[in-house]
């Protein structure tokens, strides 16, 4: 196995991913780490944002990540063989308002991760946007719009529950490749 060090975003989410599992504790990957993957690195993020996908103790999390070599530090994880920090989020998983389902799955040599789809990936930067006003959540939904087939439709469809269609009506344009 290769050291925690050597290790890619998408590796160390499938290793961390994996031993949770193997504790009973169900994770889904969101946040800037999967604008990482499916940008192919066009975007780096420094951190992995883990949503539970159903309760599990806090106890339970910290023992399955102290085996990893994890310490706890300010609510996140850290290692001392990598800067990324790991943040594990209540559950369920949800874009906004809507829960979310069904979940992609990438096999790596360190593991098994699910993580969100690619559109769910874009849903999820366009909060940001949508919300914030956070132009750096819309340049990574251009990331992995570009990158990977998303449906623009659904995209809209959920723009409209956010609130949010004539923003929508504005950017979309900007995420098709």
């Amino acid at each position: 196995m290769k050291a925690v060090m050597d290790m890619s975003v998408g590796e160390l989410a499938a290793f961390v991913a994996t031993q949770l599992r193997s504790n009973g504790i169900d994770v889904v990957l969101s946040g800037g780490s999967c604008v990482t993957i499916y940008s192919h690195d066009k975007y780096v993020s420094r951190d992995l944002d883990f949503v539970h996908t159903w309760y599990s103790s806090k106890r339970r999390v910290q023992e399955s990540m102290m085996e990893l070599g994890f310490s706890e530090e300010g609510g996140v994880f850290r290692h001392p063989e990598t800067e990324f920090l790991i943040d594990l989020r209540p559950p369920p998983p949800a874009i906004g308002d809507e829960r979310i389902e069904h979940f992609a799955e990438m096999k790596f040599a360190t593991g098994m991760l699910r993580l969100l789809t690619p559109i769910d990936c874009v849903k999820d930067r366009l909060t940001w946007y949508y919300h914030d006003g956070d132009r750096q959540g819309l340049v990574q939904a251009q990331l992995v719009a570009r990158e990977n087939d998303v449906d623009l439709k659904e995209i809209g469809r959920w723009s409209g529950l956010e609130g949010h269609s004539e923003a929508f009506q504005r950017i979309k344009d900007l995420l098709v490749k």
